[in-house]
């Protein structure tokens, strides 16, 4: 008899329920070892596992749905635990104190800011809340910013909003926090912020008064007057449980993930971010993985676990990115999604949560910043074998409310460009100085023109490295950026 594999009643529902739920093509490798008596016991090891094919409009779907998380796993848990890296808190509910600014070391996050310090404090808020405690910040601009996994954002305090002018005790917490009632008072806690997830960053960007040694020298005190502790800390009770999670592997960039162990994170976020029922993004998202077998709840076991197209997973996610990338080269729908980005959940769509996740990840509100990007006057993209000049009068400086600053990146990572000045970007606190007309003249180019003020050239490296300029408004002056508009990259060498 022809051993000739025969699929039972039971594998034809399971294979028709699966068409139901949208795949396009489904190989359930169980129900067939079961049924081929010449399966050997190590393909007998993969019975529970399903080898799941999707097309890629599926996968697509499924890529842009959770490029948010991936892309959050990765920064806020490097942000905890990855000490080869800066901003690293060594832990969770500690604080990462900056004291200068970022440089070309940093590789945890896309697009770092080198214009404020970052005061990065990293909460585990499975079973204690944890409060943070802040000093009035004697600064132009000040802004604590909060996010989880799903990379909606929060501004719970900002200059831009009066703040700062009096230390504040902050508590954090979330609906399934154990050591701690929704509601409840605490002495002493000015104000509650509810998370929605379990693992979060609260940090400050703060300006540091870099041209103003006195003022410099004040801040630097008052950052040792910033602190977290858990909620039982503060009451000086007994600590709660701190144990350790058992995170899964994030990756050196997003597309290790979406190539390597996509559903073991995906799962572990599911297990610790709140969900509503009533937001269409999150069902979406809920409802693209449960064909896999992830939902909120369930524990992942790799034995048992779908298998998926990882390298199929892994271009697509590099195809999303560098998509995204490309709107930068477009000033008009940068800027639009630019104003749409970095909002709470129900504020903002999945586009733009694409393009924040992928241009640079816990950004501010415009209320706070805005970022546009300043583009060649040829429209042609910036490459390091050429040398530019970005030149703005006085008129045409940034509507800066509190302050500007102009930023240089490799486009590929979004990372400052290494250079022995150690300068990466030109602006009140990494330094400037402005022509006698009040305007500035910015050159980027891999020699210091003769005459050129040190503070206004952005060094490069003569290589063909693909280069991106980014402008970074503080406290911007809304109705004024509505006809402002960024200047441009001028093109004075090609060798």
């Amino acid at each position: 008899m022809n051993p000739t594999i025969k699929i039972s009643k039971l594998s034809k529902s399971i294979f028709s329920l699966l068409k139901i739920l949208g795949f396009s093509s489904i190989i359930v490798t169980s129900f067939l070892a079961c049924n081929n008596p010449a399966k050997t016991e190590e393909s007998a090891a993969t019975t529970d596992s399903l080898m799941v094919k999707l097309d890629s409009d599926q996968v697509a779907n499924i890529v842009k749905r959770s490029y948010q998380y991936v892309a959050l796993y990765n920064v806020i848990n490097k942000f905890a635990m990855d000490e080869s890296g800066p901003f690293c808190s060594k832990g969770w509910n500690k604080i990462y104190k900056a004291t200068s600014l970022a440089n070309a070391d940093t590789r945890s996050i896309a697009r770092p800011n080198n214009d404020t310090y970052y005061e990065i404090a990293n909460l585990d808020l499975r079973n204690d809340a944890v409060v943070l405690e802040i000093p009035a910040f004697d600064s132009k601009f000040v802004s604590l910013e909060t996010s989880a996994y799903d990379h909606y954002v929060g501004i719970p305090l900002s200059t831009t909003k009066g703040d700062y002018k009096k230390p504040v005790k902050v508590l954090f917490y979330t609906s399934r926090t154990k050591g701690y009632k929704i509601g409840d008072k605490v002495a002493g806690i000015d104000n509650y912020v509810e998370m929605s997830g379990d693992f979060v960053t609260a940090f400050h960007r703060l300006m540091p008064e870099s041209n103003n040694p006195a003022k410099h020298a004040i801040i630097l005190k008052q950052l040792n007057e910033l602190n977290a502790v858990t909620l039982s800390q503060f009451l000086k009770k007994p600590a709660t449980d701190s144990s350790m999670a058992q995170f899964p592997a994030y990756g050196t960039t997003d597309a290790d993930v979406f190539g390597g162990n996509l559903l073991e994170v995906m799962q572990f976020v599911f297990n610790h971010s709140t969900f509503d029922p009533t937001d269409s993004l999150d069902n979406a998202l809920l409802a693209a993985y449960k064909p896999l077998g992830i939902e909120p709840g369930k524990e992942y076991d790799a034995s048992k676990a779908a298998k998926i197209d990882t390298a199929l997973f892994r271009k697509v996610s590099l195809e999303v990115k560098a998509a995204n990338l490309g709107i930068m080269e477009d000033p008009k729908l940068a800027l639009q999604l630019l104003f749409q980005a970095f909002q709470p959940k129900g504020h903002i769509d999945l586009q733009t949560l694409v393009f924040q996740s992928i241009i640079g990840p816990i950004g501010q509100p415009a209320t706070e910043a805005l970022y546009p990007p300043v583009n060649t006057a040829d429209g042609k993209p910036m490459n390091a074998m050429n040398d530019y000049v970005v030149r703005m009068t006085k008129t045409e400086l940034p509507p800066a409310k509190a302050f500007w600053s102009l930023t240089l990146y490799d486009t590929k990572n979004g990372f400052f460009i290494p250079n022995k000045e150690n300068k990466y970007s030109v602006g009140e606190n990494a330094g400037y100085k402005l022509d006698k007309d009040g305007g500035i003249t910015i050159y980027v180019s891999s020699e210091k023109p003769a005459g050129v003020p040190a503070e206004n050239w952005l060094p490069t490296n003569r290589i063909d490295q693909g280069l991106s300029l980014m402008l970074r408004i503080y406290a911007p002056d809304l109705s004024k950026v509505k006809t402002w508009k960024a200047p441009k990259a001028e093109l004075i060498s090609k060798k």
